[in-house]
């Protein structure tokens, strides 16, 4: 598990949980370095002054905040530690709401949020199996590097997790990329429904869900390491132009699916409701909803 992050604690009504926040995720990205091309030496980042026209070291460099008009207002790690935030070193819970509620796309870092000694172990217990029974996620506010931050706090198995959350005004909103109106036949949309249940799982595992980038990135480094010609990429699949016939994509695309995960045509699979069947009810159409 890696290093604590920071230490403070969990603050909701009366009661004060001190915790340990703690990275729940890896970064397995591959890391490149900035070389000079022509004889593959480093290039390194220098730090410089633009009034003493100097080099400076990184314990020389402090934080400002630029006005308008060019000047510079200094703001020290004093004046941070003291800022007057209730949520300075605490994770206040505001709210308890459905996760269901919670708009996706605000979600961001996970951690987790690790009890500090026998005396935050009960509190912090009862949080997470009251969170648990409940079936709700707590929304909190937090101060953290250099700003205040939304979170939410939800069970995961044994541990209490905290993801930062976007606030509301740090979604853009989509109203312009909404597609125009197009007609469509019912018989599309259950088609399209038949095929998301060919490709629903029951969780995120198997080799689908693997990062195929960086295990070829890792072949070309350790193919050049041992001056070897890298792997080749294979040669693309031919692709046919924009299908004319959707229900004809979608029909294939349902039978390619049930045939991956072994089903065949007889199994116990769902069947798609037939052109046939819909014709009889009239063959309702609608618009695509805006």
């Amino acid at each position: 598990m890696p290093a604590g992050i920071f230490n403070g604690a969990i603050s909701f009504g009366l009661v004060s949980v001190p915790i340990t926040v703690l990275s729940a995720t890896e970064d397995h990205s591959v890391r490149f370095r900035r070389i000079h091309t022509a004889d593959n030496a480093p290039v390194r980042n220098r730090y410089w002054c633009e009034h003493e026209d100097r080099e400076v070291t990184f314990g020389e460099i402090g934080r400002g905040y630029e006005l308008p008009d060019g000047r510079v207002i200094p703001v020290t790690d004093e004046e941070l530690r003291a800022l007057p935030l209730p949520t300075a070193r605490a994770i206040e819970l505001i709210a308890f709401i459905p996760a269901a509620a919670v708009d996706l796309l605000r979600i961001g870092t996970g951690y987790y949020l690790q009890p500090q000694g026998a005396v935050a172990a009960k509190p912090y217990l009862v949080l997470r199996l009251a969170l648990e029974r409940a079936s709700r996620v707590a929304v909190a506010r937090y101060a953290w590097h250099g700003r205040e931050r939304l979170g939410l706090l939800r069970a995961r198995g044994d541990v209490i997790a905290l993801h930062g959350l976007l606030w509301p005004d740090e979604i853009r909103d989509p109203s312009a990329l909404v597609a125009p109106p197009v007609q469509l036949d019912e018989d599309e949309i259950d088609e399209a429904v038949a095929l998301i249940d060919a490709m629903t799982l029951d969780d995120l595992t198997g080799p689908e869900f693997t990062d195929g980038y960086s295990e070829a990135l890792h072949a070309v480094i350790e193919a050049k390491q041992e001056d070897r010609q890298p792997p080749q990429t294979p040669a693309p699949t031919a692709r046919p132009g924009q299908p004319v016939d959707l229900m004809a994509a979608l029909q294939e695309s349902v039978s390619k699916a049930r045939a991956a995960r072994g089903e065949t045509p007889g199994s116990d699979a769902p069947e798609a409701p037939s052109p046939k069947a819909s014709s009889r009810t009239g063959g309702r159409r609608g618009t695509a909803p805006r």
